[in-house]
């Protein structure tokens, strides 16, 4: 038991470091080429190592371009004003997105946790904008950094919907296998924006990156993609899952400690709202159902 807390607390670590990794490499590569770096080193050299899932390309495709969608505009995002502290806190909001894809496309149910937790989100993201009224970057952040990464959000919401369709037909699929061999598909289409939209004298900048920029790369695609899943993974494996879920709060908190402490970033009154907002939105949809249910059941007095 120790050995699996311990595991989970590093997931949390290494994902809430994330995106220091993400920011820092952005001073010596374009988000393009980053993003071809960062799957090719998810890839190599497990694909070497590591057999292809029995899942069929029809599934490993959406999903790796719904990667390509995801860190794309995160990367963008990042490099025009938005700070890794916000981003790690924005990108949680993937739940919600997750649950309105999965209620318009899987006919999931809205449950009462859910609509509490996508109302406190709303709250949340109106906190946001409120830096921006009158126009121009407010708090350390863009309006169009705020927008790009939360269509970045959306889109890891959509790699999650892919990977439930794909475990509603291949059941026994292996998670490790569908990340090593997904991470092959996004590495093309990175690779062809990067040369068609980096201007030529940033086509070949990586050749003269900092050692610091390729350790951010080889994180993010050895520990934040492969060692962090497949620990993730693990875990969901030997515990329930409402039991693991929650420490997956821990990340904002990492990375906005991260973010402050290591590139000294700030966060406004209105950010440290909207963060607010957003963390307690995720802590009522994971708790919120168990604590009604046991208020409730406690408040319901026993026929005897």
């Amino acid at each position: 038991m120790g050995r699996d807390l311990l595991a989970a607390l590093g997931v949390v670590v290494i994902w809430g470091l994330n995106f220091v990794a993400m920011k820092y490499s952005l001073r010596d590569f374009t988000p393009f080429q980053l993003g071809t770096l960062r799957y090719v080193f998810a890839v190599l050299p497990l694909m070497l190592f590591v057999k292809r899932p029995t899942l069929s390309w029809r599934w490993l495709v959406p999903a790796g371009l719904a990667q390509f969608g995801q860190f794309g505009l995160l990367f963008v995002a990042l490099q025009i004003g938005m700070t890794a502290a916000l981003a790690s806190v924005l990108m949680q909001t993937q739940v919600f997105f997750t649950t309105l894809l999965g209620v318009v496309l899987l006919h999931e149910r809205l449950s009462g946790p859910l609509r509490a937790g996508l109302a406190l989100a709303a709250i949340g993201l109106g906190c946001f904008a409120a830096n921006f009224v009158g126009g121009g970057a407010t708090g350390g952040i863009t309006l169009a950094s705020l927008v790009l990464n939360l269509f970045a959000a959306a889109m890891w919401a959509a790699s999650n919907i892919v990977a439930r369709r794909a475990q509603r037909a291949s059941p026994g699929y292996d998670p490790l296998q569908f990340v090593v061999w997904m991470s092959l598909v996004p590495i093309l289409p990175f690779a062809v924006m990067a040369w068609l939209f980096d201007p030529p004298a940033l086509r070949w900048q990586w050749t003269h990156a900092s050692l610091g920029a390729w350790a951010g790369v080889a994180y993010l695609g050895w520990f934040a993609t492969v060692v962090a899943y497949a620990l993730w993974t693990s875990l969901l494996k030997r515990h329930p899952a409402n039991r693991v879920a929650p420490f997956s709060l821990g990340v904002p908190i990492i990375g906005l400690a991260a973010g402050m402490l290591t590139l000294g970033e700030r966060v406004s009154a209105w950010q440290w709202a909207g963060s607010g907002c957003v963390v307690a939105a995720l802590a009522v949809v994971m708790f919120g159902g168990r604590m009604a249910a046991r208020w409730f059941g406690s408040a319901i007095p026993s026929r005897g």
